[in-house]
């Protein structure tokens, strides 16, 4: 089978392997003014296929494209002009974007009782897009909320995107390392809520998925 053809019954798939190679190239890229205008153009590419995941979901796509618009507008236009202000609505809108395709993938996953190789593949990204939604809340929080996370290493500064997508991964999968907490109420709210949608998706998805695959098998 071609290789396009696989990526068109597959698209989760491609989705998750973009997240994974933006979280192997976060520790290069993080806090530079180059890496800044990569992470805009990744963060691009993988909103677009999110969009595409969606599509293919029971989601309704507008809503989708009304999340991915401005996020990808925001998103630029504070790397181009240098206006921190406008990263932090552009998170806001990346986070309602990534939660609303995670539901999307969650309803495709349970809309029948059969396990395609492309609902697996949804289960890695779904999780993916939560961890990643969690971080830019975290993010909003602590622009808004200052001093709302605290780390081992300078304490006091505000934490990098790459820590806060480390809480977020932590506190969704439900290891819970503790060198980035939260220390304001919010920032604990949001924290809280993470561990609850971790459990929860772990508890009703995967081990559907799981008893699913096994009953097929069987």
């Amino acid at each position: 089978m071609p290789w396009t053809a696989r990526l068109r019954r597959h698209p989760s798939a491609l989705l998750l392997a973009a997240q994974l190679l933006s979280l192997c190239l976060f520790p290069v890229i993080d806090n530079t003014v180059n890496g800044r205008l990569l992470y805009a153009a990744m963060a691009s590419v993988v909103v677009a296929l999110a969009l595409w995941v969606v599509n293919r979901s029971p989601a309704v796509n507008w809503v989708a494209w009304l999340f991915a618009a401005p996020a990808i507008g925001l998103s630029l236009a504070s790397v181009v002009l240098g206006r921190g202000e406008l990263q932090v609505w552009a998170a806001l809108c990346e986070s309602a974007l990534y939660f609303y395709a995670a539901g999307g993938l969650i309803a495709y996953m349970l809309r029948d009782h059969d396990v395609t190789g492309d609902e697996l593949f949804a289960a890695g990204a779904t999780f993916t897009l939560l961890a990643w939604a969690f971080a830019y809340a975290y993010f909003v929080c602590q622009a808004w909320y200052p001093g709302s996370f605290t780390a081992m290493l300078n304490p006091d500064a505000p934490r990098t995107w790459t820590e806060l997508l480390f809480l977020s991964f932590t506190s969704l999968s439900g290891v819970g390392l503790g060198d980035v907490l939260p220390l304001t109420s919010p920032a604990r709210v949001l924290v809280m809520l993470e561990e609850f949608a971790g459990v929860g998706y772990i508890a009703a998805i995967v081990s559907r998925l799981i008893g699913l695959t096994i009953r097929d098998r069987a």
